[in-house]
């Protein structure tokens, strides 16, 4: 590897990585001391929300089996699962199978939020800068995630990534960094593609509206409901019924008896 390759190799496997940690840290605390106002996802459903409906469900779980299958697939050492009596083809078809739906269900929501935003005039108008990088950082860890998953791993055979792309992800919390697991020949340019989308994602996080992960309503679970009820007791509230109905059938009268006298104007009072 000539020192140009290593500078580059540093710079992207080790520096941007480290980088995006510190950014992601620092942005959220910054972002909460100074921005709680604007902490929201600033949501669009009062605008649209037929195709929301469908396209919400399918991108937030879906996300989240992908995610737990890059927390199993990255952080959970290949000598583990192994230990277990799992070897790495049973491991590698089972994550090739699973990842494929959930990243279905993630590619299919993202497409229908995507077309929702840029279909129709309401929700386009609120659309920021930010949140067409978010929509297509995410769009592009999605598709080089299916294509490593469907491709390498399910049509082709299999790219065991643990020996690669889980140990040189590892080594960066270890503050271990080895930029040369990923810049191997034999190490997929998808995969290596898909480790920087997800970088820039998380270093941009903290000043998107991304940072709404983090404000799960757990409280709810435990807060106690709110009952609506009226003040006044149960027969002050009948008699405000009764006396309203009063007053819409005087009221509904009242044409009625200004027209007979009208009427007997007319006409005239006859007494024998």
């Amino acid at each position: 590897m000539t020192i140009a390759t290593s500078r580059g190799a540093w710079l992207l496997w080790v520096i941007v990585p480290y980088l995006a940690i510190a950014t992601f840290i620092v942005g959220h605390v910054w972002r909460y001391r100074t921005d709680q106002f604007h902490w929201t996802t600033r949501s669009t459903q009062l605008l649209e929300s037929r195709m929301l409906k469908l396209a919400s469900p399918l991108f937030h779980f879906g996300l989240l089996a992908v995610i737990a299958g890059h927390i199993i697939g990255i952080l959970i050492p290949q000598s583990w699962t192994e230990s277990l009596g799992i070897t790495e083809t049973e491991y590698r078809i089972f994550s090739a199978v699973m990842g494929t739906l959930a990243g279905t269900a993630v590619l299919l929501g993202l497409v229908l939020l995507i077309t929702r935003r840029a279909s129709d005039r309401r929700v386009r108008a609120t659309t920021k800068t930010m949140d067409v990088t978010v929509l297509g950082l995410l769009a592009f860890m999605v598709a080089t995630g299916m294509w490593n998953t469907t491709v390498h791993n399910l049509i082709e055979g299999g790219y065991n990534y643990r020996l690669s792309i889980s140990p040189w992800f590892r080594g960066i919390f270890l503050l271990h960094p080895n930029p040369s697991l990923v810049t191997a020949s034999a190490v997929p340019l998808s995969y290596r593609l898909h480790a920087i989308a997800g970088w820039l994602v998380i270093m941009i996080w903290p000043f998107t509206r991304l940072v709404h992960a983090w404000s799960v309503p757990i409280a709810y679970l435990r807060r106690a409901p709110i009952v609506y009820r009226s003040r006044a007791p149960r027969h002050a509230r009948a008699g405000a019924v009764g006396l309203a109905g009063a007053r819409r059938a005087s009221a509904a009268a009242a044409p009625q008896a200004e027209a007979g006298i009208a009427v007997q104007g007319q006409g005239g009072v006859h007494v024998n």
